[in-house]
């Protein structure tokens, strides 16, 4: 069995976003309240931000369950939660 905590899920849904070419910090921890982006809430919980480097301008969809194995992106774990 897992020490790992398990993060929050702030929604069960992903998130479509037109992102341009730049770094990003995904939420992993779910406790944000900028999903999914990370606004620091993690301090002290043992989860970190996953860092995200877009290099193209297009509509990306985001894991908003923090459970996906393709993290911060949507696989459709979501639907088994």
């Amino acid at each position: 069995m897992s020490d790992q905590p398990k993060p929050e899920i702030p929604q069960k849904a992903p998130v479509g976003l037109a992102l341009e070419p730049g770094t990003y910090w995904w939420c992993a921890c779910g406790k944000s309240q900028n999903q999914p982006w990370c606004d620091g809430s993690h301090k002290g919980s043992g989860f970190t931000p996953k860092k995200v480097d877009i290099t193209e301008a297009k509509t990306y969809w985001m894991c908003n369950c923090k459970h996906s194995n393709n993290a911060p992106f949507c696989d459709g774990t979501h639907k088994k939660l």
